[in-house]
Protein backbone atom coordinates (compact mmCIF):
# COMPACT_ATOMS: atom_id res chain seq x y z
CA UNK A 1 0.00 0.00 0.00
CA UNK A 2 1.39 3.38 -1.00
CA UNK A 3 2.08 6.26 1.36
CA UNK A 4 -0.81 8.30 0.03
CA UNK A 5 -3.23 5.41 0.50
CA UNK A 6 -2.06 4.83 4.06
CA UNK A 7 -2.48 8.53 4.92
CA UNK A 8 -5.96 8.51 3.42
CA UNK A 9 -6.85 5.40 5.46
CA UNK A 10 -5.49 6.92 8.69
CA UNK A 11 -7.45 10.12 8.09
CA UNK A 12 -10.61 8.11 7.51
CA UNK A 13 -10.02 6.18 10.74
CA UNK A 14 -9.60 9.41 12.71
CA UNK A 15 -12.85 10.93 11.44
CA UNK A 16 -15.82 10.20 13.70
CA UNK A 17 -18.60 8.05 12.34
CA UNK A 18 -21.75 9.69 11.14
CA UNK A 19 -24.27 9.46 14.02
CA UNK A 20 -27.41 7.47 13.45
CA UNK A 21 -30.60 9.40 12.70
CA UNK A 22 -28.50 12.54 12.32
CA UNK A 23 -31.10 14.47 10.35
CA UNK A 24 -33.75 13.90 13.03
CA UNK A 25 -31.46 14.48 16.03
CA UNK A 26 -30.22 17.81 14.63
CA UNK A 27 -33.51 18.94 13.08
CA UNK A 28 -34.92 22.31 14.09
CA UNK A 29 -38.19 20.81 15.27
CA UNK A 30 -36.40 18.27 17.48
CA UNK A 31 -34.15 20.88 19.10
CA UNK A 32 -37.15 23.16 19.62
CA UNK A 33 -39.07 20.28 21.20
CA UNK A 34 -36.14 19.35 23.46
CA UNK A 35 -35.64 22.90 24.73
CA UNK A 36 -39.40 23.36 25.20
CA UNK A 37 -39.66 20.06 27.07
CA UNK A 38 -36.70 21.05 29.26
CA UNK A 39 -38.32 24.40 30.12
CA UNK A 40 -41.67 22.73 30.80
CA UNK A 41 -40.08 20.03 32.97
CA UNK A 42 -38.10 22.58 34.97
CA UNK A 43 -41.09 24.75 35.87
CA UNK A 44 -43.32 21.67 36.27
CA UNK A 45 -41.01 20.21 38.91
CA UNK A 46 -40.84 23.61 40.59
CA UNK A 47 -44.63 23.71 40.90
CA UNK A 48 -45.10 19.97 41.52
CA UNK A 49 -43.91 20.19 45.12
CA UNK A 50 -45.71 23.45 45.95
CA UNK A 51 -48.76 21.60 47.41
CA UNK A 52 -46.41 19.17 49.16
CA UNK A 53 -44.16 21.74 50.83
CA UNK A 54 -46.30 22.95 53.78
CA UNK A 55 -47.13 19.44 55.02
CA UNK A 56 -43.69 18.00 54.29
CA UNK A 57 -41.89 20.77 56.16
CA UNK A 58 -43.92 19.91 59.24
CA UNK A 59 -44.03 16.10 59.08
CA UNK A 60 -40.62 15.40 57.54
CA UNK A 61 -38.40 18.40 58.33
CA UNK A 62 -39.81 18.80 61.83
CA UNK A 63 -40.77 22.48 61.68
CA UNK A 64 -43.36 23.95 64.01
CA UNK A 65 -46.68 25.07 62.54
CA UNK A 66 -45.89 28.74 63.15
CA UNK A 67 -42.69 28.37 61.05
CA UNK A 68 -44.31 26.86 57.95
CA UNK A 69 -45.40 30.11 56.24
CA UNK A 70 -42.03 31.78 56.84
CA UNK A 71 -39.98 28.91 55.46
CA UNK A 72 -42.33 28.40 52.51
CA UNK A 73 -41.69 32.01 51.48
CA UNK A 74 -37.95 31.65 52.10
CA UNK A 75 -37.74 28.55 49.89
CA UNK A 76 -39.55 30.36 47.06
CA UNK A 77 -37.14 33.28 47.41
CA UNK A 78 -34.10 30.96 47.40
CA UNK A 79 -35.13 29.59 44.00
CA UNK A 80 -35.25 33.10 42.55
CA UNK A 81 -32.00 34.06 44.28
CA UNK A 82 -30.19 31.08 42.75
CA UNK A 83 -31.63 31.94 39.33
CA UNK A 84 -30.43 35.51 39.81
CA UNK A 85 -26.91 34.51 40.87
CA UNK A 86 -26.21 31.68 38.43
CA UNK A 87 -27.71 33.08 35.20
CA UNK A 88 -24.85 35.44 34.19
CA UNK A 89 -22.17 32.93 35.25
CA UNK A 90 -23.71 30.13 33.23
CA UNK A 91 -24.25 32.47 30.29
CA UNK A 92 -20.57 33.47 30.22
CA UNK A 93 -19.40 29.84 30.51
CA UNK A 94 -21.79 28.71 27.76
CA UNK A 95 -20.44 31.36 25.38
CA UNK A 96 -16.85 30.25 26.04
CA UNK A 97 -17.63 26.52 25.72
CA UNK A 98 -17.27 24.74 22.40
CA UNK A 99 -20.75 23.30 22.70
CA UNK A 100 -24.09 24.23 24.28
CA UNK A 101 -24.70 20.53 24.89
CA UNK A 102 -22.45 20.11 27.94
CA UNK A 103 -23.86 23.01 29.97
CA UNK A 104 -27.38 21.86 29.11
CA UNK A 105 -26.56 18.37 30.38
CA UNK A 106 -24.98 19.74 33.57
CA UNK A 107 -28.20 21.66 34.19
CA UNK A 108 -30.07 18.38 34.06
CA UNK A 109 -27.68 16.94 36.66
CA UNK A 110 -28.48 19.92 38.90
CA UNK A 111 -32.22 19.33 38.39
CA UNK A 112 -31.85 15.65 39.28
CA UNK A 113 -29.84 16.53 42.39
CA UNK A 114 -32.48 19.08 43.41
CA UNK A 115 -35.30 16.54 43.07
CA UNK A 116 -33.35 13.90 45.01
CA UNK A 117 -32.58 16.31 47.85
CA UNK A 118 -36.23 17.35 48.12
CA UNK A 119 -37.33 13.71 47.97
CA UNK A 120 -35.17 12.72 50.96
CA UNK A 121 -35.65 16.11 52.64
CA UNK A 122 -35.84 15.23 56.33
CA UNK A 123 -34.18 18.50 57.39
CA UNK A 124 -34.58 22.13 56.41
CA UNK A 125 -30.97 22.15 55.14
CA UNK A 126 -31.80 19.57 52.48
CA UNK A 127 -34.82 21.62 51.36
CA UNK A 128 -32.70 24.75 51.12
CA UNK A 129 -30.06 22.91 49.05
CA UNK A 130 -32.76 21.41 46.83
CA UNK A 131 -34.32 24.79 46.04
CA UNK A 132 -30.89 26.30 45.30
CA UNK A 133 -30.12 23.47 42.86
CA UNK A 134 -33.53 24.00 41.24
CA UNK A 135 -32.73 27.67 40.68
CA UNK A 136 -29.35 26.79 39.17
CA UNK A 137 -30.98 24.25 36.84
CA UNK A 138 -33.54 26.85 35.74
CA UNK A 139 -30.71 29.27 34.98
CA UNK A 140 -29.18 26.69 32.63
CA UNK A 141 -32.43 25.99 30.78
CA UNK A 142 -33.35 29.64 30.30
CA UNK A 143 -29.82 30.72 29.39
CA UNK A 144 -28.22 27.88 27.45
CA UNK A 145 -31.50 26.53 26.09
CA UNK A 146 -32.59 29.82 24.53
CA UNK A 147 -29.06 30.43 23.20
CA UNK A 148 -29.21 26.97 21.58
CA UNK A 149 -32.50 27.94 19.93
CA UNK A 150 -30.86 31.07 18.54
CA UNK A 151 -27.98 28.97 17.16
CA UNK A 152 -30.43 26.57 15.55
CA UNK A 153 -33.27 28.72 14.27
CA UNK A 154 -31.47 31.97 13.50
CA UNK A 155 -33.22 35.27 12.97
CA UNK A 156 -36.04 34.20 10.68
CA UNK A 157 -38.02 31.83 12.91
CA UNK A 158 -36.84 32.90 16.35
CA UNK A 159 -40.12 34.51 17.41
CA UNK A 160 -42.15 31.37 16.75
CA UNK A 161 -39.53 29.19 18.48
CA UNK A 162 -39.60 31.40 21.59
CA UNK A 163 -43.39 31.29 21.43
CA UNK A 164 -43.40 27.49 21.69
CA UNK A 165 -41.03 27.64 24.67
CA UNK A 166 -43.28 30.21 26.38
CA UNK A 167 -46.30 28.01 25.70
CA UNK A 168 -44.54 24.99 27.22
CA UNK A 169 -43.71 27.13 30.24
CA UNK A 170 -47.39 27.87 30.80
CA UNK A 171 -48.24 24.16 30.49
CA UNK A 172 -45.69 23.30 33.17
CA UNK A 173 -46.85 26.15 35.37
CA UNK A 174 -50.48 24.98 35.26
CA UNK A 175 -49.91 21.24 35.42
CA UNK A 176 -47.29 21.17 38.20
CA UNK A 177 -49.32 22.31 41.23
CA UNK A 178 -52.50 20.56 40.04
CA UNK A 179 -50.90 17.13 39.51
CA UNK A 180 -48.76 17.56 42.60
CA UNK A 181 -51.84 18.10 44.75
CA UNK A 182 -53.77 15.18 43.23
CA UNK A 183 -50.84 12.74 43.49
CA UNK A 184 -50.04 13.80 47.03
CA UNK A 185 -53.64 13.41 48.14
CA UNK A 186 -54.28 10.02 46.51
CA UNK A 187 -50.82 8.44 46.11
CA UNK A 188 -48.74 9.86 48.92
CA UNK A 189 -45.44 11.70 49.16
CA UNK A 190 -43.28 9.40 47.04
CA UNK A 191 -45.84 9.22 44.21
CA UNK A 192 -45.14 12.91 43.56
CA UNK A 193 -41.43 12.31 43.22
CA UNK A 194 -41.99 9.17 41.15
CA UNK A 195 -43.56 11.35 38.47
CA UNK A 196 -40.71 13.86 38.86
CA UNK A 197 -37.99 11.28 38.27
CA UNK A 198 -39.93 9.84 35.32
CA UNK A 199 -39.96 13.25 33.60
CA UNK A 200 -36.26 13.73 34.35
CA UNK A 201 -35.61 10.35 32.66
CA UNK A 202 -37.36 11.51 29.49
CA UNK A 203 -35.45 14.81 29.67
CA UNK A 204 -32.14 12.92 29.99
CA UNK A 205 -32.95 10.89 26.88
CA UNK A 206 -33.83 13.95 24.80
CA UNK A 207 -30.74 15.93 25.82
CA UNK A 208 -28.41 12.98 25.22
CA UNK A 209 -29.88 12.31 21.78
CA UNK A 210 -29.75 15.95 20.66
CA UNK A 211 -26.99 16.99 18.25
CA UNK A 212 -26.28 20.68 17.73
CA UNK A 213 -26.47 22.06 14.21
CA UNK A 214 -22.89 23.30 14.39
CA UNK A 215 -21.63 19.76 15.06
CA UNK A 216 -23.97 18.11 12.56
CA UNK A 217 -22.76 20.46 9.82
CA UNK A 218 -19.68 18.31 9.08
CA UNK A 219 -21.96 15.58 7.74
CA UNK A 220 -24.88 17.65 6.47
CA UNK A 221 -24.96 19.66 3.26
CA UNK A 222 -23.02 22.98 3.42
CA UNK A 223 -26.17 24.98 2.80
CA UNK A 224 -27.61 23.66 6.06
CA UNK A 225 -24.73 25.18 8.03
CA UNK A 226 -26.30 27.57 10.60
CA UNK A 227 -25.47 31.25 10.58
CA UNK A 228 -24.66 31.14 14.29
CA UNK A 229 -21.48 29.16 13.55
CA UNK A 230 -19.85 32.15 11.96
CA UNK A 231 -17.97 34.51 14.20
CA UNK A 232 -19.62 37.90 14.73
CA UNK A 233 -16.58 39.66 13.32
CA UNK A 234 -16.69 37.73 10.07
CA UNK A 235 -18.67 40.16 7.96
CA UNK A 236 -19.85 39.05 4.58
CA UNK A 237 -18.75 41.32 1.76
CA UNK A 238 -21.37 42.91 -0.39
CA UNK A 239 -21.28 42.47 -4.11
CA UNK A 240 -19.86 45.96 -4.74
CA UNK A 241 -17.05 45.52 -2.19
CA UNK A 242 -13.69 44.00 -2.99
CA UNK A 243 -12.46 41.26 -0.72
CA UNK A 244 -9.37 42.09 1.29
CA UNK A 245 -6.83 39.66 -0.16
CA UNK A 246 -4.18 40.77 2.28
CA UNK A 247 -6.39 39.69 5.14
CA UNK A 248 -6.87 36.33 3.48
CA UNK A 249 -3.21 35.61 2.86
CA UNK A 250 -2.04 36.69 6.30
CA UNK A 251 -2.67 34.46 9.31
CA UNK A 252 -5.96 35.37 10.91
CA UNK A 253 -5.72 37.04 14.27
CA UNK A 254 -8.04 35.78 16.98
CA UNK A 255 -10.14 38.41 18.71
CA UNK A 256 -8.66 39.56 21.96
CA UNK A 257 -10.49 37.91 24.87
CA UNK A 258 -12.47 40.32 27.00
CA UNK A 259 -13.18 39.90 30.70
CA UNK A 260 -16.76 39.21 31.80
CA UNK A 261 -17.18 42.65 33.40
CA UNK A 262 -16.28 44.38 30.12
CA UNK A 263 -18.75 42.21 28.22
CA UNK A 264 -21.55 42.92 30.68
CA UNK A 265 -20.90 46.68 30.52
CA UNK A 266 -20.86 46.56 26.72
CA UNK A 267 -24.18 44.69 26.65
CA UNK A 268 -25.82 47.00 29.18
CA UNK A 269 -24.85 50.01 27.09
CA UNK A 270 -27.57 48.87 24.67
CA UNK A 271 -30.85 50.71 25.28
CA UNK A 272 -32.66 47.89 23.51
CA UNK A 273 -31.31 45.32 25.97
CA UNK A 274 -32.15 47.54 28.95
CA UNK A 275 -35.72 47.89 27.67
CA UNK A 276 -35.94 44.12 27.26
CA UNK A 277 -34.60 43.47 30.77
CA UNK A 278 -37.09 45.94 32.24
CA UNK A 279 -39.96 44.30 30.35
CA UNK A 280 -38.94 40.87 31.62
CA UNK A 281 -38.66 42.31 35.15
CA UNK A 282 -42.20 43.74 35.01
CA UNK A 283 -43.65 40.50 33.60
CA UNK A 284 -42.11 38.59 36.51
CA UNK A 285 -43.55 41.06 39.03
CA UNK A 286 -47.07 40.64 37.61
CA UNK A 287 -46.95 36.84 37.50
CA UNK A 288 -45.36 36.28 40.91
CA UNK A 289 -47.57 38.90 42.57
CA UNK A 290 -50.55 36.66 41.96
CA UNK A 291 -48.61 33.66 43.28
CA UNK A 292 -48.56 35.26 46.71
CA UNK A 293 -51.97 36.98 46.93
CA UNK A 294 -54.42 35.13 44.68
CA UNK A 295 -54.76 31.85 46.65
CA UNK A 296 -55.31 33.74 49.90
CA UNK A 297 -57.76 36.14 48.25
CA UNK A 298 -60.03 33.41 46.85
CA UNK A 299 -59.89 31.61 50.18
CA UNK A 300 -60.94 34.71 52.11
CA UNK A 301 -63.53 35.90 49.56
CA UNK A 302 -64.99 32.68 48.13
CA UNK A 303 -63.98 30.13 50.77
CA UNK A 304 -62.11 28.05 48.19
CA UNK A 305 -59.72 25.37 49.43
CA UNK A 306 -56.53 23.99 47.82
CA UNK A 307 -58.16 22.67 44.64
CA UNK A 308 -59.90 25.95 43.89
CA UNK A 309 -56.77 27.91 44.78
CA UNK A 310 -54.88 25.94 42.15
CA UNK A 311 -57.58 26.10 39.47
CA UNK A 312 -57.87 29.90 39.68
CA UNK A 313 -54.47 30.22 37.97
CA UNK A 314 -55.75 28.54 34.78
CA UNK A 315 -57.35 31.71 33.31
CA UNK A 316 -54.07 33.53 33.88
CA UNK A 317 -52.00 30.90 32.04
CA UNK A 318 -54.27 29.69 29.21
CA UNK A 319 -53.58 32.75 26.98
CA UNK A 320 -49.92 31.62 26.73
CA UNK A 321 -51.11 28.99 24.23
CA UNK A 322 -51.26 31.90 21.77
CA UNK A 323 -47.53 32.60 22.18
CA UNK A 324 -46.53 30.79 18.94
CA UNK A 325 -48.99 32.98 17.03
CA UNK A 326 -47.39 36.08 18.54
CA UNK A 327 -44.03 34.67 17.47
CA UNK A 328 -45.17 34.27 13.87
CA UNK A 329 -46.45 37.86 13.84
CA UNK A 330 -43.16 39.36 15.05
CA UNK A 331 -41.19 37.17 12.62
CA UNK A 332 -43.23 38.43 9.67
CA UNK A 333 -43.58 42.02 10.89
CA UNK A 334 -40.18 43.01 12.35
CA UNK A 335 -41.44 46.46 13.43
CA UNK A 336 -44.38 45.07 15.41
CA UNK A 337 -42.65 44.09 18.73
CA UNK A 338 -42.51 47.65 20.10
CA UNK A 339 -46.25 48.13 19.54
CA UNK A 340 -47.18 44.66 20.84
CA UNK A 341 -45.19 45.10 24.07
CA UNK A 342 -46.33 48.70 24.64
CA UNK A 343 -49.93 47.77 23.83
CA UNK A 344 -49.85 44.77 26.15
CA UNK A 345 -48.55 46.83 29.07
CA UNK A 346 -50.99 49.66 28.39
CA UNK A 347 -54.05 47.42 28.05
CA UNK A 348 -53.22 45.71 31.34
CA UNK A 349 -53.74 48.99 33.26
CA UNK A 350 -57.58 49.15 33.19
CA UNK A 351 -57.78 45.39 33.73
CA UNK A 352 -55.62 45.55 36.85
CA UNK A 353 -57.62 48.51 38.17
CA UNK A 354 -60.93 46.67 37.60
CA UNK A 355 -59.82 43.85 39.92
CA UNK A 356 -61.27 46.02 42.72
CA UNK A 357 -64.77 45.08 41.44
CA UNK A 358 -64.34 41.57 42.86
CA UNK A 359 -65.51 41.88 46.48
CA UNK A 360 -68.31 39.43 47.30
CA UNK A 361 -68.85 35.68 47.35
CA UNK A 362 -71.20 35.64 44.37
CA UNK A 363 -71.22 33.87 41.02
CA UNK A 364 -71.04 37.25 39.31
CA UNK A 365 -67.81 38.18 41.08
CA UNK A 366 -66.28 34.76 40.43
CA UNK A 367 -66.97 35.11 36.69
CA UNK A 368 -65.64 38.66 36.68
CA UNK A 369 -62.42 37.55 38.42
CA UNK A 370 -61.82 34.73 35.93
CA UNK A 371 -62.49 37.05 32.98
CA UNK A 372 -60.16 39.76 34.30
CA UNK A 373 -57.40 37.21 34.99
CA UNK A 374 -57.77 35.82 31.46
CA UNK A 375 -57.51 39.29 29.92
CA UNK A 376 -54.52 40.15 32.09
CA UNK A 377 -52.92 36.82 31.15
CA UNK A 378 -53.46 37.70 27.48
CA UNK A 379 -51.65 41.02 27.95
CA UNK A 380 -48.71 39.33 29.68
CA UNK A 381 -48.57 36.55 27.09
CA UNK A 382 -48.49 39.10 24.26
CA UNK A 383 -45.47 40.87 25.77
CA UNK A 384 -43.33 37.88 26.76
CA UNK A 385 -42.28 36.54 23.33
CA UNK A 386 -41.29 39.95 21.85
CA UNK A 387 -39.37 40.84 25.02
CA UNK A 388 -37.29 37.64 24.87
CA UNK A 389 -36.58 37.89 21.14
CA UNK A 390 -35.51 41.51 21.62
CA UNK A 391 -32.50 40.22 23.57
CA UNK A 392 -31.24 38.49 20.43
CA UNK A 393 -31.64 41.58 18.28
CA UNK A 394 -29.95 43.80 20.88
CA UNK A 395 -26.90 41.50 21.05
CA UNK A 396 -26.76 41.19 17.26
CA UNK A 397 -26.74 44.98 16.97
CA UNK A 398 -23.89 45.26 19.49
CA UNK A 399 -21.87 42.57 17.73
CA UNK A 400 -22.27 44.39 14.42
CA UNK A 401 -21.12 47.67 15.98
CA UNK A 402 -18.07 46.22 17.78
CA UNK A 403 -17.37 42.69 16.53
CA UNK A 404 -14.34 42.03 18.76
CA UNK A 405 -15.92 43.14 22.03
CA UNK A 406 -17.09 39.68 23.06
CA UNK A 407 -14.37 37.31 21.88
CA UNK A 408 -14.81 34.27 19.72
CA UNK A 409 -17.82 32.85 21.54
CA UNK A 410 -19.91 36.00 21.30
CA UNK A 411 -22.23 37.03 24.12
CA UNK A 412 -25.62 35.55 23.26
CA UNK A 413 -25.88 33.20 26.25
CA UNK A 414 -24.51 35.91 28.56
CA UNK A 415 -27.23 38.29 27.35
CA UNK A 416 -29.95 35.73 28.03
CA UNK A 417 -28.34 35.21 31.44
CA UNK A 418 -28.77 38.92 32.12
CA UNK A 419 -32.41 38.74 31.02
CA UNK A 420 -32.91 35.86 33.45
CA UNK A 421 -31.50 38.11 36.16
CA UNK A 422 -34.24 40.61 35.33
CA UNK A 423 -36.89 37.92 35.61
CA UNK A 424 -35.39 36.57 38.85
CA UNK A 425 -35.28 40.07 40.38
CA UNK A 426 -38.95 40.53 39.52
CA UNK A 427 -39.73 37.12 41.01
CA UNK A 428 -38.08 38.17 44.26
CA UNK A 429 -39.85 41.53 44.47
CA UNK A 430 -43.31 40.53 43.16
CA UNK A 431 -44.58 38.41 46.09
CA UNK A 432 -43.46 40.96 48.68
CA UNK A 433 -44.75 43.91 46.62
CA UNK A 434 -48.24 42.47 46.22
CA UNK A 435 -48.38 40.82 49.64
CA UNK A 436 -47.53 43.93 51.64
CA UNK A 437 -49.86 46.21 49.64
CA UNK A 438 -52.79 43.80 49.90
CA UNK A 439 -52.22 43.31 53.60
CA UNK A 440 -51.94 47.02 54.43
CA UNK A 441 -54.21 48.67 51.82
CA UNK A 442 -56.42 45.93 50.37
CA UNK A 443 -56.97 43.97 47.15
CA UNK A 444 -58.14 46.97 45.11
CA UNK A 445 -55.06 49.04 45.92
CA UNK A 446 -52.86 46.13 44.98
CA UNK A 447 -54.57 46.04 41.57
CA UNK A 448 -54.09 49.69 40.64
CA UNK A 449 -50.53 49.65 42.02
CA UNK A 450 -49.76 46.86 39.59
CA UNK A 451 -51.45 48.87 36.84
CA UNK A 452 -49.18 51.85 37.51
CA UNK A 453 -46.08 49.68 37.01
CA UNK A 454 -47.29 48.17 33.73
CA UNK A 455 -48.61 51.50 32.45
CA UNK A 456 -45.34 53.33 33.07
CA UNK A 457 -43.44 50.42 31.46
CA UNK A 458 -45.33 50.96 28.20
CA UNK A 459 -43.32 54.17 27.65
CA UNK A 460 -39.79 52.67 27.42
CA UNK A 461 -41.22 49.76 25.45
CA UNK A 462 -42.68 52.10 22.83
CA UNK A 463 -39.56 54.25 22.64
CA UNK A 464 -36.78 51.64 22.79
CA UNK A 465 -37.97 48.16 21.76
CA UNK A 466 -36.62 47.65 18.26
CA UNK A 467 -34.31 50.66 18.67
CA UNK A 468 -34.94 54.34 19.34
CA UNK A 469 -38.30 55.12 17.77
CA UNK A 470 -37.10 58.36 16.11
CA UNK A 471 -33.95 56.81 14.67
CA UNK A 472 -33.92 56.42 10.90
CA UNK A 473 -33.54 52.85 9.62
CA UNK A 474 -29.90 51.94 9.03
CA UNK A 475 -29.71 48.55 7.29
CA UNK A 476 -26.79 46.45 8.43
CA UNK A 477 -24.64 44.21 6.31
CA UNK A 478 -26.65 41.22 7.41
CA UNK A 479 -29.80 42.78 6.02
CA UNK A 480 -28.24 43.18 2.57
CA UNK A 481 -28.64 40.33 0.10
CA UNK A 482 -25.41 38.93 -1.22
CA UNK A 483 -24.32 40.00 -4.67
CA UNK A 484 -26.19 43.29 -4.76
Amino acid sequence: MGLRSRLRLQRKEREPERPRFLEIRSAKWFIMFTVSFAASTDIFLYGLIVPVTPTALQTRAGLREDQIQTWTSILLALYSAALLAFSPIIGYIADRAESRWWPLLLGLVALGAATALLCIGTSIGLWVAGRLFQGAAAAVVWTVGIALLVDTVGKEGLGQAIGYVSMSLSIGTMAGPLLGGVLYQHGGYYAVFGLAFGLIGVDIFLRLVLIEKRHAARWLAPEMRPLAMSHPSEKRPLGNERPNHDAVTRPSQKPKPRNPFHQVVTLLSSYRLIASLWGYFVIAIVLTSFDSVLPLFVQETFGWQQTGQGLIFIPLMVPHFLDPITGVIIDRLPKSPRYIVAGGFLCSVPIAVLLRLVQNNSMHDKIVLCALLALLGLCVAATMTPVVTEVFHAVKEKEDQSPDSFGRGGAMALAFGLSNMGFAAGSLIGPFFAGFIKQDAGWGTMGWSMGIITGVSAIPALLLIGGWILKKPNPTIDDQPLGE
